[in-house]
């Protein structure tokens, strides 16, 4: 009865002519409901994509899905297709779309390793989506990315492997060259969607680009899109998730620039402020750490830089960007959450050694996320 009662009232606040963001962010915080997409549309309002006018919601993803497709056109450029008169592969002009095209290859190599492991435990990202990108598909794999970097992988594969012996290189390759085995014609796998999301990310967003661990971000955000039952919005997953991950990386990218961990919004503050909450909450386990000498970067990092989406399983990652998203103090619950997952294992913590409460923490158990939320709600209810 109680989750009928939530549904009904996501759907009150949903169905209003303004959405009232507040009591969104209170509704949401405690979880939203997996079926009926209400978490696909509630993350396009918490992600500040969607606007609370619910009227102006036509027009407006109309306009963004016609700008995504317009990158599309674009920034995945096809040498030998618009060069002007001189453009060759081995012009040294800089604004030669074949230089272009050599320097986008070297980010999309990274790109392109990531997405293909993208939350493994599921088979999700592999399966084919039900709406593959016709400017794509359409083009003969003229502009399908994974095509541009196939060769070099399987080279690297080829280098990586030397002195293991033949019989193991030829299973090596053979392994490479299942994994990059095609899809039927006309499809696309899911990883292929994001791995184009984070080529156009990084083309858009030169001075910072690709840095490994975004795919870890935009993954459960186009999950949760491509997911959604409605067809008439799963059909644009690619494009609503592109702007999401954009407007939630505005908020987030400064963990991704090392130049800033320094700074108060950087990693490293992060940490540290994660440092002083335990000690606010659990004196006992920050003497432990300090005397092993165990620092936060040791084991938060991940935590913070991913907002946890690697210590979970993808379900328990959802609910807990359902609290994330809804923090009216932008990612300060993050810094609860994680303290809780330090205290909750504190009699295992007090009693281990460096190596053991390394890897603990590195390895966080498996268990219910809601009693790590629960203890992070009371932690942030703790007066210092």
């Amino acid at each position: 009865m109680a989750y009928k009662a939530r549904l009904r009232g996501f759907d009150d606040i949903l169905q209003n002519d303004i959405i009232d963001i507040k009591k969104l962010k209170e509704l949401a915080f405690n979880g939203i409901p997996d079926d009926q997409g209400k978490r696909a549309i509630c993350w396009r309002l918490l992600l500040n994509y969607l606007p609370p006018e619910r009227a102006s919601w036509t027009a407006f993803l109309a306009q963004k899905r016609e700008l995504y497709n317009h990158f599309i056109d674009e920034m995945i450029i096809i040498p030998g297709s618009q060069c002007s008169e001189g453009d060759h592969p081995l012009s040294l002009n800089p604004d030669s779309m074949w230089q272009t095209f050599f320097k986008d290859n070297e980010v999309l190599l990274q790109i392109d390793k990531d997405v293909r492991r993208l939350c493994p435990d599921i088979s999700f990202f592999q399966q084919p989506t039900d709406f593959p990108c016709s400017q794509i598909v359409n083009s003969m794999d003229a502009k399908r990315l994974h095509r541009r970097v196939e060769f070099s992988v399987l080279k690297s594969a080829n280098v990586e492997r030397k002195g293991l012996g033949i019989t193991k290189i030829a299973l090596s390759l053979k392994k490479a060259n299942e994994d990059y085995a095609p899809m039927a014609e006309g499809e696309e796998a899911h990883w292929e969607v994001v791995e184009r999301i984070l080529f156009l990310y990084a083309k858009l967003n030169p001075g910072q680009s690709y840095v490994q661990g975004m795919n870890e971000i935009l993954g459960p955000i186009y999950y949760a899109f491509a997911s959604d039952p409605d067809p008439n919005y799963r059909e644009y997953a690619e494009a609503d998730s592109f702007f999401c991950f954009t407007n939630l990386m505005s908020e987030i990218r400064d963990f991704f620039i090392k130049s800033l961990d320094e700074t108060d919004c950087g990693i490293n503050s992060m940490m540290s402020r994660l440092l002083v909450q335990l000690k606010n909450s659990d004196l006992d386990i920050w003497l432990k750490f300090q005397q092993l000498e165990l620092r936060p970067q040791y084991y938060s990092f991940r935590w913070l830089t991913l907002l946890l989406s690697q210590e979970f399983p993808l379900p328990d990652v959802l609910r807990i960007w359902d609290s994330l998203f809804s923090d009216e103090n932008r990612f300060d619950f993050l810094i609860y959450i994680c303290c809780a997952m330090i205290i909750i294992l504190r009699n295992q913590l007090l009693s281990g050694d460096f190596p053991s409460c390394l890897k603990l923490l590195q390895n966080f158990p498996p268990m219910d996320i809601q009693i790590i939320l629960n203890k992070a709600v009371e932690l942030s209810k703790q007066k210092v």
